[in-house]
């Protein structure tokens, strides 16, 4: 059976699996203030069925998985989760997404587990900041998940800063010193408006070209683009001269990055969302819950893979971008 190639022969490699759409904290850029419908628990595939459908990707091409939720963390039974996808033969790279709030007591288990690093969503280093952006969220247990995740060996830790003018941009070059004194890396991300929260997210946008301008005089020194510096990731990295740690810039209004785009994304309900920006999405679920064989589950997906689009809407009319909150998707 043929490899994963969508319609602009761009070759999907990885996949990203939201094993839940619970948060423990309430950024207001991802989740609405009120209004949020999780879903039940048994919409939720099963920790088998999602190992049976990575397998089945593993086995059309995908060797990069990143679990993602909602906080995966929140969901009882990961640990073992990751040790049943860490025997897949075709999977060569697993990594998770956290707020890390959790993450200080689970690390070392989860780096023997299997995960081989993390991205950490950090905002803010100042203790009233936070508490703003996450709705109430508690910065020290955070601060203590990224450097157990350190200390556990994970790399590389990436550090996920979404800059928002007026509120948290003050803090970039504060950031950036905190992550190379960790020899952490960093990405700023721009405000996505990805739902009824990242529509008014957008209200603090700030362009990566400000940002870079920033870092270029805090450094004092040019940013040089780090060799193989795009990554498989959205991010355009910068090689810091001081050390080995690199920063980069996740523009999805700004400058997209859908032309090498290699990646879909597996909702915790079996949901196939081939794009970040636009609603087409396929049930998986469906198929694995009425008895569908591998191989007619592996021709659903390359039937979904074949309606990939080009490329997301977001510098469109916001009438037209994603209404699923970002909560549900994982980035």
């Amino acid at each position: 059976m043929a490899g994963l190639i969508d319609p602009f022969q761009r070759i999907i490699r990885y996949l990203r699996v939201s094993v839940t759409d619970r948060c423990n904290y309430r950024c207001f850029y991802c989740m609405p203030s009120q209004g949020m419908e999780w879903e039940e628990r048994a919409e939720f595939l099963t920790f088998e069925e999602l190992t049976r459908i990575i397998r089945l990707f593993t086995e059309l091409g995908v060797d990069k998985v990143r679990l993602t939720g909602g906080e995966p963390l929140v969901r009882r039974g990961l640990l073992d989760f990751v040790k049943q996808l860490d025997a897949l033969p075709g999977l060569k790279d697993l990594s998770m997404s956290s707020n890390a709030h959790l993450l200080g007591n689970q690390a070392a288990d989860l780096k023997a587990a299997g995960i081989s690093r993390v991205n950490i969503s950090l905002d803010s280093l100042k203790p009233e900041v936070f508490r703003r952006i996450t709705v109430n969220g508690d910065l020290e247990p955070v601060l203590q998940g990224i450097d157990a995740a350190l200390k556990a060996g994970m790399h590389p830790v990436k550090i996920n800063m979404v800059v928002m003018k007026g509120l948290n941009d003050g803090e970039i070059e504060t950031m950036l010193d905190y992550a190379i004194e960790r020899g952490a890396d960093l990405r700023y991300i721009e405000t996505m408006p990805i739902g009824e929260a990242g529509i008014a997210g957008t209200d603090y946008y700030m362009p990566a070209v400000e940002i870079l301008a920033r870092l270029k005089e805090h450094l004092g020194e040019e940013l040089i683009p780090a060799k193989g510096g795009k990554g498989a990731g959205p991010a355009r990295y910068y090689q810091i001269s001081s050390g080995p740690v690199r920063v980069g810039v996740i523009s999805a209004l700004s400058r997209h990055f859908c032309d090498d785009c290699n990646r879909v994304r597996l909702t915790a309900k079996g949901d196939l969302v081939l794009c970040l920006g636009q609603e087409d999405r396929v049930s998986l679920r469906d198929g694995l819950r009425t008895g569908y064989s591998d191989d007619e589950i592996k021709k659903e997906i390359l039937k979904a893979i074949a309606r990939k689009p080009r490329s997301h809407e977001f510098n469109d009319d916001n009438s037209r971008v994603s209404l699923r909150h970002m909560s549900s998707l994982g980035g």
